[in-house]
């Protein structure tokens, strides 16, 4: 979420700097990814108004301006923009200034005709990738003003990413109510006035999935002027969180969820037909949304529908068909609670990601529907000017989240924080988090904590500590090291002959390996012929399906690897557990290795000599003659499955395998 300084101190006066504001927020887990200036490096640009235009003598393209730049003082511009238009104000370079990328003004001879400084578009400003023209500024703006000054360009951006649970965040006033409770300075925004409706013109409403949509409001405005601009603050605000500027209404509902956290669509009123449906997707059903492709929708999809069909993917984003345009002049406001469970995924599921479906994934408060559609209201009567109908709004009370109390036990929040924290200050912090206490802290140390509908994330009393650790600053919380009684365990005499054989194979040149104990049951077969296996319910893969009962097949894997990338001679053992018996109820230790290739590393005086049986024997003596001490072995004749016959063997001890 991108948002700037300026914005956030007007909602609430927050006494640090922004250095320090930004290490509250990542210390109380509202991490601070980036912060830039909003200025873009330019100077020396002002505001100016066309006064006249004439054509050019020598160019059928361009045009030859006289500019006002404030207390009549009067210049030439030589200017090709399209959009130019007489008595219109926009930004100008005078020369001397210097625009990004360095480029520095100077004036000009243009065909004959000499240029006292440019006319600049957005993007040669820096302020986005508009290119479509020259930057054309509101009424307002007034001849000699610098642009710094008229945009509020001395301001600091600032990005936060927040973890799924901090929905409440996604908003400017969720954000500011953190900030007051960091500093512990009060916060109190400023409360929304309905609307006075002028008209009785209301849309009929139909929840058909009221468990996936509890609650919709809806209004109409009817005779709005989308000829007027959005104010400078606001488009500025929205194009510093990263985005672009429609036209008025449009650019004052994404400005509402901004500043609330709560979505709202805008429809063209007279686009629609008979009662808006809330329902999920039939069969066969598509929609071409705003961004021009055509959706066919599945079924689990929760849609947005009138008589004719679907008009929008609830909580995800509109249809083409009624979307506000320039020609727009009666207006169909939604603003909606969609369960977070019905929105999951969906968006994903068509490649979409979205502001709304952003935010309804992780939860809005259920609270802000008729809030925001008010707020929204007064910002396009005001803007906009239009005359509204009455706020219809259709609600499912079984079906909206119910309010939580939660029992919080002061010792409880000594024990798991190991910090001494004030009752008077756990309920100082909870108050200004917006929790409401049932009671205040009785002689047992407890409070009936109720959760506020917007923080959906907490449920149990360990939530509530989390957020008073938060709120105190882990930081603040000394760290102790656990006290732990050690005893020495008694020496595993089986582990240290693994270890001295392990020692013994690496000083012959042996190089460990280490495999799986899943194996192929193909494979497996080969090597222990038709012996029954333990079969895994729930295999990696089925190349893993069973438990190995031999360490044959791992090596053989991890020569032929080798092999492939031309490894002329290996020497690889491996250490483990192989799984007999039913179920896999018999594990045995073992050790297997295998020798492969040449003796010798290649040399001009010695031929290459591979190894052989004797070899082998003779380092599964050296193993045993450790192990075994002066016992007797024997080497004896066997069938295997995996061996060729009549070369195979055995080795006893007194008749013992």
């Amino acid at each position: 979420m991108k948002f700037t300084e300026s914005w956030l101190r007007e909602l609430v006066n927050i006494p640090v700097s922004i250095d320090e504001l930004a290490g509250q927020l990542t210390m109380a887990g509202l991490e601070v990814e980036a912060m830039s200036a909003c200025r873009p490096d330019f100077s020396d640009v002002i505001i100016a108004r066309v006064e006249k235009i004439e054509s050019h003598p020598d160019s059928a393209k361009l045009k030859v301006c006289l500019v006002d730049m404030g207390n009549s003082v009067h210049c030439t511009v030589v200017c090709g923009a399209e959009n130019v238009q007489t008595g219109h104000c926009y930004p100008l370079a005078r020369p001397g200034a210097i625009l990004p990328g360095n480029k520095l003004i100077k004036t000009a001879t243009i065909h004959g005709v000499i240029s006292e400084g440019m006319l600049c578009s957005e993007k040669e400003l820096g302020l986005s990738e508009n290119d479509g023209g020259i930057f054309e500024l509101h009424d307002d703006a007034t001849p000699g003003t610098k642009l710094d000054d008229y945009l509020i360009l001395n301001d600091t951006q600032i990005e936060i990413s927040l973890t799924p649970n901090r929905g409440d965040c996604l908003g400017m006033l969720g954000l500011a109510r953190e900030v007051a409770v960091l500093n512990n300075v009060e916060y109190r925004p400023d409360p929304v006035k309905p609307v006075v409706s002028m008209l009785p013109d209301k849309r009929n409403i139909r929840l058909e999935a009221a468990t996936a949509c509890p609650r919709y409001c809806g209004r109409i405005i009817h005779q709005v002027d989308l000829k007027r601009k959005t104010p400078v603050r606001i488009a500025e605000r929205l194009r510093r969180s990263g985005i672009r500027s429609i036209n008025p209404v449009v650019d004052l509902a994404n400005y509402v969820m901004l500043e609330t956290g709560q979505p709202l669509h805008v429809f063209d009123n007279d686009t629609l037909r008979g009662a808006i449906q809330v329902r999920f997707a039939r069969e066969g059903e598509k929609l071409v949304l705003l961004d021009g492709e055509t959706r066919a929708l599945s079924a689990n999809t929760l849609i947005i529908a009138d008589d004719t069909g679907p008009i929008a993917m609830a909580g995800i984003m509109g249809g083409q068909a009624t979307a506000v345009t320039s020609k727009t002049r009666s207006i169909f406001i939604e603003s909606a609670w969609f369960n977070p469970t019905a929105i999951m995924g969906r968006a994903r599921h068509y490649g979409l990601h979205t502001d709304a479906s952003h935010r309804y994934e992780r939860g809005v408060d259920p609270a802000l529907s008729l809030i925001a559609i008010e707020r929204l209201s007064e910002l396009i009567i005001s803007v906009s000017k239009g005359n509204a109908g009455p706020v219809n709004q259709v609600v499912n009370e079984a079906e909206l989240p119910g309010t939580k109390t939660i029992r919080l036990r002061s010792s409880r929040v000594r024990r798991l924080l190991g910090a001494k924290i004030s009752d008077q200050r756990i309920s100082t912090m909870l108050k200004h988090l917006g929790f409401g206490m049932v009671n205040d802290v009785n002689a047992k140390g407890e409070w009936q904590i109720s959760v506020p509908s917007y923080r959906f994330d907490i449920g149990i009393e360990a939530d509530l500590i989390e957020e008073i650790a938060r709120i105190h600053g882990y930081q603040n919380i000394a760290g102790t090291l656990p006290l732990v009684k050690m005893r020495m365990k008694a020496p595993d005499y089986h582990s240290a002959g693994v270890q001295a054989m392990t020692g013994i194979l690496i000083a012959r040149g042996y190089r460990e390996c280490l495999s799986y104990s899943f194996i192929d049951p193909a494979i497996q077969k080969l090597f222990i012929g038709d012996v029954e296996s333990t079969t895994l319910l729930n295999p990696i893969s089925a190349e893993m399906a069973e438990m190995r009962q031999s360490l044959w097949p791992g090596l053989m894997q991890s020569l032929l690897y080798n092999i492939k990338r031309q490894q002329p001679s290996l020497r690889l053992f491996e250490t483990g557990k192989i799984y007999q018996g039913k179920h896999g109820s018999q594990e045995v230790r073992v050790i297997g290795g295998i020798l492969y290739g040449n003796k010798y590393k290649k040399q001009l005086d010695i031929s290459n000599i591979s190894f052989d049986f004797y070899d082998l024997k003779s380092d599964v003596e050296s193993l045993l003659s450790a192990q075994l001490k002066n016992l007797p072995i024997e080497f004896k004749k066997i069938q295997h499955p995996a061996l060729h016959p009549g070369q195979s063997a055995q080795i006893l001890s007194y008749g013992i395998q």
